[in-house]
């Protein structure tokens, strides 16, 4: 709108009384748009669209996992808007395929201890988090790509760990979810050096975000170049693992063990 109008960032600035730092910060998305400040925009730029007043104000709005104690959104919120997710998950199961068994070990051996209430509010949330995979109208899909030693790996115990093959082999069955397995004898596999997580969205407009965590954050990343690295590394993990049905022989195999 600003460049229709013919404005500089200078010149927008000095008139909606802001820095340029911060009316850029603004255009780029990276901090939240006031729903005045995005009427007073449109009035100098003379134009008007109410479709933008509704984002602006919908992104006020707290998301549903506040009310669980959780204030740190940065994967949630993205996730909450994807339609699909590829999982690439070495050591871990991810997530969304975690049993509250499972995930309560995860959480408990976390060298911060948390509190009961932290504790079940973080549990409550991931599960919330997996009904999208059940839903009827519109399920998330999920592809996930794991190592043969998440499987192996002991998470809380023999027992969780039963559960959780098992909970792998019914979610297994669902047409949106597809499991894949990089068997410890196909060796060494490039790109399941790290994990990391690609979204995509329904809207044939909306770019894809790359999230990679790591120990003090994580990285929200669109920019094309480094999401079609993401893609090809993820299509070639997924051409060395196992098959959908001989990972799910794999998984048989593990739990018989």
């Amino acid at each position: 709108m600003r460049t229709q109008a013919k404005l500089t960032l200078e010149e927008a600035a000095k008139a909606l009384y802001r820095t340029k730092s911060t009316l850029h910060r603004l255009e780029k998305g990276e901090t939240v748009l006031d729903v005045h400040l995005a009427k007073s925009m449109m009035d100098l730029y003379d134009q008007y669209d109410p479709e933008l007043l509704d984002q602006a104000l919908r992104a006020r709005e707290p998301g549903w996992w506040t009310t669980h104690g959780i204030e740190n959104q940065g994967y949630i919120d993205v996730e909450t808007e994807a339609s699909d997710v590829r999982d690439l998950s070495p050591l871990i199961i991810p997530g969304l395929l975690q049993t509250t068994g499972y995930m309560r070990a995860m959480f408990e051996a976390h060298r911060l201890k948390r509190t009961r209430r932290w504790l079940e509010n973080d549990i409550r949330v991931r599960q919330i988090r997996q009904e999208r995979l059940t839903q009827p109208d519109e399920p998330l899909h999920l592809h996930a790509i794991l190592d043969e030693a998440a499987l192996r790996k002991v998470v809380g115990s023999r027992e969780v760990m039963r559960e959780q093959l098992r909970h792998l082999l019914e979610l297994a069955k669902r047409p949106n979810v597809t499991i894949q397995l990089v068997s410890s004898g196909q060796g060494v596999v490039d790109g399941m050096a790290t994990a990391f997580t690609l979204l995509g969205f329904a809207g044939p407009d909306e770019p894809e975000v790359l999230y990679i965590e790591y120990l003090t954050g994580a990285l929200h990343i669109e920019e094309e170049r480094q999401l079609q690295e993401a893609r090809l590394t993820f299509g070639f993990a997924a051409s060395q693992a196992l098959g959908p049905e001989d990972s799910v022989v794999l998984i048989e195999r593990v739990l018989a063990e």
